[in-house]
């Protein structure tokens, strides 16, 4: 039940963002998540779109060097404490998490999370028997 995450290595300039936003903007992509992160040089951009063919097509087209990664969804309550309740989860299963991020949109009642964990498996067998729901790719297309 992965999702799949575009990660977009780009040059830490004035613009470089922008760019592949309008990009995948012009191309009818809809970014529904987004990190990034940054080093003197480059950052690296991870998103999760409505369309990540379309938005891998088009971002390679225009000469971005890009990498698809499956990472895990999780839907948790919207209070604190939720968060690390999934955290705990994963924790105690001993399951690293590498790097999260939260979802653009949410409900009332609930907010996503991205996780990049070592074995995806693991992670969603944890979580799933700990009562909580993952996020397919059909859930995101309902974002």
């Amino acid at each position: 039940m992965a999702i799949k995450q575009l990660t977009v290595f780009v040059p830490n300039r004035k613009g470089t963002i922008v760019a592949v936003t309008d990009i995948l903007a012009k191309n009818g992509v809809n970014i529904r998540a987004l990190s990034i992160a940054e080093t003197e040089d480059f950052g690296i951009l991870r998103l999760i779109v409505s369309d990540e063919n379309a938005a891998e097509q088009v971002l390679k087209e225009n000469e971005y060097l890009i990498k698809i990664v499956d990472v895990v969804g999780v839907k948790i309550g919207d209070e604190p404490g939720k968060l690390t309740s999934a955290l705990d989860v994963l924790d105690k299963a001993d399951i690293n998490v590498e790097y999260l991020y939260a979802f653009m949109a949410r409900t009332e009642k609930h907010a996503y999370v991205v996780l990049r964990v070592e074995n995806n498996d693991d992670a969603e067998t944890a979580l799933k028997g700990a009562g909580f729901k993952l996020i397919s790719e059909a859930d995101i297309d309902k974002l």
